[in-house]
């Protein structure tokens, strides 16, 4: 089990022990998900002529124009908890939330809670949840400024964000181009930490270093990409790499090349890999890539696996043109955030592991 306070401040009951999957592991599968969505646009009729992205095709949030120099960013995230401290849970969620405002290249403005708990749990339980998140939300510009909580035996909370950008300065699914290099912004392997944590599996160490990332806003990285002219992003989320990856190559148009041994781990995320442990969101994952990946002879089986670990509050997957990647790096390095290069963009379709 994930590893909780003791003493008088404990919680009388752990977070974790009220769900069997937390997190971005959570999500309905993309699969499933698209065959869902499937013929909404046309159930719902032809989108507003200033509705600049929305479900067709999907990005990370909904985009509406407001003048020619001003878009409205709406998105919508929650989970069950996947850590047991509830500050921290509060913080993860919004963390995650705010995420598609910066994955889109905007500015967060203000947000809304979505909350969903138990009766019986302790009102002080509630608060450090709300608490943890509206301190978040400060941190990526915006405030906290209601919400909506209703009763559910298990505990689920989220933000709704508002935030803007210039509409002409997105960042896109179907930005990337190519030749394009791919930046991850984050490494991988949240969903083992935590399901590793479940089964008492994942090292203290090792799970505070998965809580510190997941905590981590996306705000500095869009900042330095929106300002270098990058057009091609998404977050890293639910959906693994690989799954991101393909969303990305169907958007653009392109074939999304992925070195796998580029690929960064958390510490800790391929030993549990390799020991069996996979969450039950990347089962969705492996269903909804297969048909469109391709992963080379040699590619370890823990590299696939977490390729395709669903990722809470992951990093930007950036695509860069080839001129402008020195420059990109080194100004997120200046900003304090870390990049690896993990892949390209090439003519064709689908995904490779390579």
């Amino acid at each position: 089990m994930i590893p909780a306070p003791v003493g008088p401040d404990a919680p009388a009951v752990r977070l974790t022990d009220l769900t069997d999957c937390g997190g971005c592991a959570a999500k309905l599968g993309a699969d499933v998900l698209a065959e869902v969505l499937a013929g909404l646009g046309a159930v719902a009729g032809p989108p507003s002529a200033d509705l600049i992205a929305g479900l067709d095709p999907p990005d990370d949030a909904a985009v509406h124009r407001l003048t020619d120099e001003l878009a409205v960013i709406g998105t919508v995230d929650f989970f069950p908890p996947l850590v047991d401290d509830p500050a921290t849970y509060g913080a993860i969620a919004a963390a995650n939330a705010c995420s598609d405002v910066f994955a889109m290249g905007g500015r967060v403005l203000f947000a809304l809670s979505v909350a969903a708990f138990p009766e019986a749990m302790e009102a002080a339980t509630m608060a450090a949840i709300v608490e943890g998140a509206a301190a978040v939300v400060r941190e990526a510009g915006g405030t906290l400024a209601g919400g909506h909580t209703i009763r559910d035996p298990e505990p689920k909370f989220g933000l709704a964000v508002i935030g803007v950008a210039h509409p002409d300065r997105l960042l896109r699914k179907g930005g990337a181009r190519h030749g394009d290099a791919l930046l991850l912004t984050k490494p991988l392997g949240t969903g083992l930490l935590v399901s590793g944590a479940r089964q008492g599996r994942t090292s203290a160490v090792d799970l505070a270093t998965a809580i510190a990332m997941m905590r981590t806003l996306n705000r500095a990285a869009a900042e330095v990409l929106v300002a270098h002219g990058i057009r091609g992003a998404t977050d890293v989320t639910g959906f693994g790499l690989l799954g991101h990856g393909l969303e990305v190559a169907r958007a653009s148009g392109a074939r999304v090349v992925f070195d796998a041994a580029a690929i960064p781990p958390l510490p800790g995320a391929l030993a549990l890999a390799a020991a069996g442990v996979e969450t039950g969101g990347a089962a969705h994952n492996r269903r909804f890539v297969a048909p469109a990946l391709e992963v080379a002879p040699g590619v370890g089986a823990g590299l696939v696996t977490l390729a395709h670990d669903p990722q809470t509050s992951g990093g930007l997957l950036a695509a860069v043109p080839p001129d402008r990647v020195a420059d990109v790096e080194a100004a997120l390095a200046a900003a304090g955030v870390p990049s690896w290069r993990v892949g390209r963009i090439e003519a064709g379709a689908g995904v490779v592991l390579a």
